[in-house]
């Protein structure tokens, strides 16, 4: 796997398939009919961040370790990358100048009662909090039912909890549920990618990747690609088997909680006067009533 700290393998790999998707003419440089390559060269990325062809040939093959945030940035502009895609690089070298020195992923800390009270207030939204590796921690009534082909799914871990990434992947019924699956396995593969980079040494999130990687063409394809996502918010289609077709508004909201874990509060709602606004109340109102 190369989501190790300090593999030279994933930096090589993710510059250079940056470096591959500009073409010169997007940068004003010139071109010929004689180019070998599609995208930029090592030395024209080298002028365009201010580093000479040697440095950057060196960072490409993921000497990573020694270079300084202001140099990082230089090559972030080159490249023309977002502001996921520059987390995630200074991600990877964060990882890459600490090594060995990097701690263990603490233990997921348990949802205090409050944000359990948050949820549950949440009577007329869509509202659960998942981790960095897109397990499901904590939900409310509206969620749950929202939700249930993933709740109900073999793919839920050992205490019952559901993985959003295992769904997508590994459950045939996620093409039906997902009206635009192959958006939904972007974007999580590109989720679950980012997270490799800020928490190497998680070693349930080597696992769920490699399980995925050996299960799934479909991830394999993804994981490749190393796309980076670090938050998702817009619109979901979803043909649920009770409610019908939905599209609904997400929005997903960074969750403080002790610890390095990463939790995000992820809430779905419907636009006001919409036939989904309908559907997602008919799904309240069932869900409160199998609560009750």
């Amino acid at each position: 796997m190369d989501q190790q700290p300090g593999n030279r393998g994933e930096i090589r790999a993710f510059l250079a398939g940056r470096r591959a998707r500009i073409t010169p003419a997007q940068v004003g440089l010139p071109t010929s009919a004689r180019r070998r390559v599609t995208g930029l060269r090592r030395e024209e990325v080298a002028v365009l961040a201010g580093v000479s062809t040697e440095w950057y040939t060196r960072l490409e093959k993921g000497h990573i370790a020694g270079t300084s945030d202001d140099v990082l940035d230089a090559v972030a502009r080159a490249l023309r990358l977002n502001d996921d895609e520059r987390t995630y690089l200074f991600d990877l070298a964060r990882s890459s100048r600490a090594r060995m020195r990097t701690p263990s992923r603490r233990r997921d800390v348990e949802i205090p009662p409050r944000v359990q009270w948050l949820l549950d207030s949440m009577t007329t939204s869509s509202a659960f909090v998942r981790n960095g590796r897109t397990d499901v921690i904590a939900a409310n009534a509206l969620a749950r039912a929202l939700w249930a082909p993933i709740f109900a799914s073999t793919t839920i871990d050992q205490r019952g909890r559901p993985n959003i990434a295992r769904y997508i992947f590994l459950d045939p019924g996620a093409h039906d549920f997902f009206v635009e699956w192959d958006a939904a396995g972007n974007a999580t593969a590109a989720l679950l990618r980012a997270e490799a980079a800020r928490e190497p040494r998680d070693r349930a999130l080597r696992d769920l990747i490699g399980e995925l990687s050996t299960l799934s063409v479909d991830f394999r394809d993804r994981w490749a690609a190393h796309d980076v996502l670090i938050r998702h918010d817009g619109i979901k289609q979803l043909q649920h088997p009770k409610a019908g077709y939905l599209e609904l508004i997400f929005q997903d909201l960074d969750l403080p909680l002790p610890g390095r874990a990463v939790h995000n509060l992820v809430t779905y709602t419907a636009e006001p006067g919409t036939a989904s606004e309908d559907r997602l109340k008919l799904l309240a109102s069932w869900s409160a009533t199998l609560s009750r």
